[in-house]
């Protein structure tokens, strides 16, 4: 292809490179070929040279080379559309999976750069009409030759680059292991969202069963299911797997199938657990399951409900582009040109600091607002949470709320008013989880009164948070004995705003005392909170 600027009088079958101006008012456009009357008007109009490209014996045209190489490239359930200023385009068929070549792909852009093939990700949920790949030719023509080898590269493949997957009609059986702790409410909602999850995959829950979460229970569990068809089987355990001989695939493996594969390189979605009964599949599902969040176990439910394999060897390759979980950030103290810099922790955690309480027992004066080494106390606290690992550091307020406020705004701290912080402890908490349980996986509760606690244990406590591995409250301890501050999972929102009094989350933690880890502290001052003039004496003098 000969491109260039040429003589209007020498430019017949030219391809425009741009627009020109053939009479007034009146334009050629960009790709057009030039005929022996365009010459005359552009003359007439006195222009005296164009911008074009004039094709050679070895070139094939943009559109025609477009159609060449995307006709070869659809596979089942794939339409191509016919070609326009050099692109065609791949639609689905049907709705389903995506099957990619990436990897052909990869290598067919390397042939020339004036061969272009762009297509969705491999093992996308694709809808039908969707576009899946396009064919582009960048300038108005390519080498023939280069087509050439484009062709015999495509043909060469054993399997279709791009096609679709449908989705297929399975019998599921779920299962759910049971606890003594386990609610009830816990259950329905897991079960609930893997409803909708298979409902998006066009499959349904066939057959429901609970169990004791112990192997011989399970085991039979497993059989009933196989028995009655059941050709995928989903297992909710009541706790997380740890190991290959956990209650889970200890039970698969009595009930007379294998385990293929355990673990995952996709956060969250660390411990799910591959196995099988037979020509069955049985799935142990990590606990990001219960919630509707993105998680690994997606990516092979899709796979699986559209009958392709998944195969140890590809769930260890998904780590890249694994990490789904959101990175929160948090601004700076003091530092406003580094608000829009993320703090990343791999921890969604929010530390929310309750500083509403009347300070009955310390008389007419707020002891939050009590100076020791001359700052107040509830600064000293917010001082040190905002040098931890916290993806946010905010505050409740209540009592004098406008002076409590004023302080937290200097450090640059939000700050939720509690109007019924007269009713005690548990109204801040239920202030603290209707604004922030939404948008963050967990709670560290701190008191406003306890200054001694360090960084160091708020990013102790937050490193031990996992819920998918059954990590869900963490709490200090100090020579057997448990103190402040929690970090509670933000799941628990609804068990929170039923508590009532000023006991603060103690029932919640008893309740659920399998979820509960504890973290030894390296100091007493976990039961260090200043609720007397003697304490606060004290505090000042040390």
């Amino acid at each position: 292809m000969i491109f260039g600027r040429m003589e209007v009088g020498e430019a017949e079958d030219v391809v425009l490179a741009h627009a020109v101006e053939i009479a007034p008012g009146k334009l050629l456009k960009k790709g057009h070929v030039l005929t022996s009357e365009d010459i005359k008007g552009l003359t007439n109009n006195g222009i005296e040279t164009i911008l074009g490209a004039r094709m050679e014996e070895t070139d094939m045209p943009e559109d025609a080379a477009a159609a060449a190489i995307a006709a070869p490239l659809a596979g089942t359930h794939i339409t191509v559309k016919p070609p326009f200023t050099g692109r065609a385009n791949l639609f689905a068929e049907t709705r389903g999976i995506a099957v990619i070549d990436e990897e052909k792909i990869k290598a067919l852009n390397h042939i020339d750069e004036t061969i272009t093939i762009a297509a969705v990700k491999n093992h996308e949920l694709v809808e039908a009409g969707q576009m899946l790949a396009t064919v582009k030719i960048i300038p108005f023509a390519t080498p023939k030759a280069k087509v050439e080898m484009v062709l015999d590269r495509i043909k060469g493949g054993t399997q279709p680059i791009v096609s679709v997957k449908p989705f297929v009609s399975k019998k599921i059986g779920v299962v759910s292991t049971l606890l003594p702790n386990t609610k009830e409410k816990v259950i329905e909602k897991s079960e609930r969202i893997m409803a909708d999850r298979l409902a998006r995959c066009e499959n349904k829950i066939d057959m429901l069963r609970r169990c004791e979460h112990h192997e011989d229970a399970l085991t039979q569990a497993i059989t009933a299911l196989d028995k009655e068809g059941c050709n995928l089987i989903l297992i909710f355990g009541a706790s997380a797997i740890t190991d290959r001989k956990d209650v889970i695939p200890a039970a698969i493996t009595e009930a007379g199938g294998g385990i293929d594969h355990f673990g995952m390189p996709v956060d969250p979605g660390n411990l799910l657990l591959m196995g099988h009964l037979r020509d069955k599949i049985v799935i142990g599902l990590p606990g990001c399951t219960r919630s509707p969040k993105l998680n690994g176990f997606d990516f092979v439910l899709d796979r699986i409900l559209a009958d392709i394999p998944v195969p140890p060897s590809d769930i260890m390759d998904m780590g890249a582009g694994g990490l789904l979980k959101e990175i929160a950030s948090r601004p700076q103290p003091r530092d406003q040109d580094r608000k829009a810099q993320p703090k990343s922790t791999g921890k969604s955690v929010a530390l929310l600091i309750l500083a509403a309480g009347q300070s009955r027992r310390m008389g007419k004066d707020n002891k939050l607002l009590a100076k020791i080494g001359g700052k107040p106390m509830l600064r000293h606290t917010a001082e040190q949470a905002l040098k931890s690992k916290a993806a946010g550091v905010f505050g409740v307020t209540g009592h004098e709320s406008e002076k409590i406020k004023a302080l937290l705004e200097e450090l640059e701290i939000e700050s939720f008013h509690n109007p019924d912080f007269a009713d005690g402890l548990s109204s801040s908490l239920k202030t603290g989880f209707r604004a922030l349980a939404d948008r963050y996986d967990g709670i560290l509760i701190c008191l406003g009164d306890m200054p001694l606690v360090s960084p160091s244990l708020f990013d102790k406590l937050i490193d031990a948070f996992d819920v998918e591995e059954g990590r869900a409250i963490i709490v200090p301890t100090f020579e057997g004995k448990r103190g402040n501050p929690v970090l509670i999972a933000s799941h628990f929102k609804n068990d929170i705003l039923a508590i009532t009094g000023d006991i603060g989350a103690k029932s919640l933690i008893a309740e659920n005392e399998t979820v509960v880890f504890n973290v030894e502290a390296e100091k007493d001052s976990i039961f260090t909170d200043i609720d007397t003039p003697e304490a606060l004496a004290s505090l000042q003098r040390k």
